[in-house]
């Protein structure tokens, strides 16, 4: 069986660990499909099953110390603000930031448990096995032959039905005999509840109190052969088909974690005894079809070859310069395959692994790090038309701010709202326990972009009111607590972090605490700005936009080192580490845009002497977020170097955490190392700035803007792109120039596009609009209507 190139990952065995596994999901029910015709394993998750559960983190009179250590940092004794800082302004308690939560309050996110199909009759071989994943359709599909006769599994997670589905099939009658159990290691049991169901449930640890509450039931729905009861199993014998439904649920409240939601015993019950076999796969595959095709990318070039090539494959002889055009294309339906399968409307957000994870320990506990990764997940998400898939986090997002209130007051004594570096379902806002790491103040006001982008993208003003008071909540806070610096008399953040960087002083003295680190004033610029315009859009607080835009005129600003160099820290200090993994200071680049070729060429190009200090290595994550400064500078060649890098081969079970040299699992997974998918959406989104950008302060349209001279990539086609603004865009390019296109105006917002040379612009009636007979690409301003759509064509 062949795989689509472009839109199945494909597997010639089973997998051997969860890398080669392949994730099926609907946001809230995760499985991981191993594949083995002997013993076959699904590993399971549920989203919101964590460890742990509501703490009082913060420390409450820790604002006493504050003028202390914002003292130190003003007379330049940034060890003993560090030093006081560690004693007295970090969580209370174990924060668990390190990734050690799972026994704690601040809780792990866990495995649910694993779900076993143990065949009978293995002792003679299998042959002709194939594992695919098919992305447009969120099916996973294995088939093998034992005896002449053959086999096949077809396993997905229903977006509609709410439950996990194998349904087992045989060329021969009365072929099909198994066991069937559901099992975790701890936390839990398992109960054969009649002749065709089990039911496992269970209770995570939260220290001295009652933790998570947890059930999943399985059921068997058999075409013809005989079942069997037993205690923790079940027996199907001599099957002509069957189809096995696994629903899981727990106790927690989204709205209030800190009260107990339904039974889960009983929800699964519901879910299971709702469930109608018939039409199952063609209701979910009809479902998960109208998400992923909602937009599309395609290069024309292809090679034959890559089509009896494993996914695996593919990645080694990628990664040895052979050519294969097709495989970008896929890691981007991956990344939107993955973004559908992890995240929808009503749910918390994908977490650090999405919901895959086989773990009771997880890497960082596969929290939410609000210093980069959480957000990356979403950076997909507007442009490809997915923003109802961002729900999640902007909801997430408005439930911090409860408890980053608390936070804002116990720290800082400052109004607004506050959250650090890590968060959990618990709405964790403190610091981190180490001085180090734990102090970066900008994580909820980075959040809060991402209500602002949704807006740009929809120009939709009732979710802007809704969402106004987070935002405002943000930029008060972040007003509060500047302080003048003695040197420029700039107002900055104190204490905060470049996020997980160190700095070495000319004295020697490697630190961490400092003020006003350059993200976070590129971040206060941009919170700021938001605000005032979303204020004056729903015609509000006018005395909070002329006290914004006074301090905002007064902020730190971006400024060249003497190598050329954007600064990261308000001195022209060196970094300890010169090729650290984050590279913060290029916030205002990449996702901000106050950087830009065209508008700051001085600091678009200290913004490139950092890139090339700092080198092209890194964690998986950190080589995506490259890939997307580079397509923003323009220089679609270095963003494909990046994308190689990103596409390499990782060896290891993925246990080993590593803090460089991230690269690509055999199932496409992204390499911290361990796993962390944030690289994976990170790298989709850096695909997409290379072929489609929208941002700058005119939000100009700009085609295939770093296109890479690769050959590969000199013709194709993109459907379904959404620029800000409200515009749908689908534009064509062969040998590397674009040939024809279409916007669509959604809102009748004035559009301003980058027109490329040669061509022209038309309207529905073909009246022609404008043309550009120049050298080179044109801006045009131009008026659009609601749903008016108008066509590029040549000259």
């Amino acid at each position: 069986m062949a795989q689509s190139p472009d839109k199945s990952l494909y597997f010639k065995q089973p997998a051997k660990n969860y890398l080669e596994a392949l994730p099926l999901g609907n946001g809230q029910l995760g499985g991981m499909v191993f594949g083995n015709p002997n013993s076959e394993r699904i590993v399971l998750n549920e989203k919101t099953l964590w460890s742990g559960g509501v703490q009082d983190a913060d420390r409450e009179n820790a604002h006493v110390h504050l003028g202390q250590i914002q003292q130190y940092l003003l007379q330049g004794k940034n060890k003993e603000a560090e030093q006081l800082l560690q004693e007295n302004f970090v969580s209370k308690g174990d924060g668990s930031g390190r990734g050690k939560g799972a026994n704690v309050h601040y809780g792990s996110y866990q495995t649910l448990g694993d779900l076993w199909i143990n065949w009978q009759d293995t002792a003679s071989a299998y042959s002709d096995y194939t594992r695919i994943l098919d992305l447009d359709r969120g099916v996973a599909t294995t088939r093998w032959k034992r005896e002449g006769t053959s086999f096949s599994q077809i396993g997905y997670v229903s977006l509609t039905d709410d439950v996990l589905v194998v349904h087992l099939t045989a060329s021969e009658k009365e072929a099909i005999s198994f066991s069937l159990g559901l099992d975790r290691k701890e936390n839990a049991e398992t109960y054969s509840v009649d002749t065709d169901q089990l039911l496992m449930l269970g209770e995570l640890p939260d220290e001295d109190t009652t933790g998570m509450r947890f059930a999943s039931m399985v059921k068997i729905f058999p075409v013809g052969g005989e079942l069997i009861q037993k205690a923790d199993q079940l027996s199907l014998r001599g099957a002509d088909e069957c189809l096995i439904v696994l629903a899981a649920a727990t106790d927690y409240d989204i709205d209030n974690p800190a009260l107990r939601g339904a039974d889960p015993k009983e929800e699964v019950l519901q879910v299971i005894n709702d469930f109608k076999p018939n039409g199952a796969q063609a209701r979910h595959e009809k479902d998960f079809g109208a998400l992923f095709e909602r937009n599309n990318f395609q290069l024309d070039k292809h090679e034959s070859r890559v089509v009896s090539l494993s996914t695996p494959e593919r990645l080694s002889r990628y990664a040895e310069g052979h050519p294969d055009s097709q495989l970008p294309v896929l890691y981007f339906n991956y990344g939107k395959y993955l973004l559908i399968s992890s995240s929808q409307p009503g749910q918390l957000p994908a977490n650090l692994q999405g919901i895959w994870a086989p773990e009771y320990q997880a890497p960082w506990n596969g929290d939410y790090h609000l210093d980069i990764n959480i957000q990356m997940n979403y950076w997909l998400a507007e442009p490809l038309g997915y923003g109802d898939l961002a729900k999640p986090l902007h909801q997430f997002t408005s439930n911090l701010v409860e408890n980053g209130q608390k936070s804002a007051k116990a720290y800082y004594n400052a109004p607004g709202w506050v959250a650090h570096v890590i968060s959990n379902p618990w709405y964790f806002t403190s610091p981190g326990e180490g001085a180090s790491w734990g102090s970066t103040m900008t994580g909820g006001a980075w959040l809060t972009e991402h209500l602002w982008e949704h807006y740009r993208y929809s120009l939709d003003t009732a979710f802007l009111a809704a969402y106004y008071p987070v935002l405002k909540g943000a930029a008060e806070f972040l007003s509060s607590v500047l302080i003048e610096e003695p040197g420029h008399q700039y107002l900055v953040t104190a204490p905060s972090n470049s996020p997980e960087n160190a700095y070495l002083k000319p004295n020697g003295y490697k630190g961490h605490t400092v003020m006003g680190p350059t993200m976070d004033m590129q971040i206060c610029r941009e919170v700021f700005g938001n605000t005032i315009q979303a204020a004056n859009i729903l015609g509000e607080d006018q005395g909070l936009v002329d006290q914004l835009t006074k301090k905002m005129a007064r902020l730190a600003p971006n400024e060249v080192g003497e190598k050329g160099d954007l600064n990261e820290w308000l001195h022209d200090w060196d970094d300890a580490d010169p090729q650290h993994r984050h590279v913060s200071h290029l916030y205002g680049l990449h996702p901000y845009d106050e950087i830009t070729p065209w508008g700051t060429p001085e600091l678009a190009n200290a913004a490139k002497a950092t890139l090339l200090q700092r080198g092209d290595g890194g964690t998986g994550w950190s080589r995506a977020w490259k890939i997307n400064f580079w397509a923003r500078l323009g220089d679609g060649d270095h963003a494909l170097v990046l994308l190689r890098k990103l596409l390499q081969p990782a060896a290891g079970d993925g246990t080993k955490i590593v803090m460089s040299n991230g690269g690509t699992y055999p199932n496409l997974f992204c390499a911290h190392p361990p796993f962390q998918i944030d690289g994976n959406f990170g790298g989709t989104a850096g695909i997409i700035e290379m072929l489609f950008q929208s941002h700058g302060e005119q939000e100009t349209i700009r085609l295939i803007p770093a296109l890479p001279a690769d050959a590969s990539w000199q013709a194709g086609e993109v459907k379904g792109m959404q620029a800000r603004g409200a515009f749908t865009v689908d534009f064509k390019w062969e040998e590397g120039k674009v040939v024809s296109g279409r916007i669509t105006s959604l809102k009748g917002r004035e559009c301003s596009l980058l027109l490329p040379k040669g061509m022209m612009l038309i309207n529905e009636e073909g009246a022609t609009i404008v043309t550009n007979q120049l050298d080179g690409d044109s801006e045009v301003v131009f008026e659009t209507l609601p749903n008016q759509t108008f066509s590029l064509m040549p000259l």
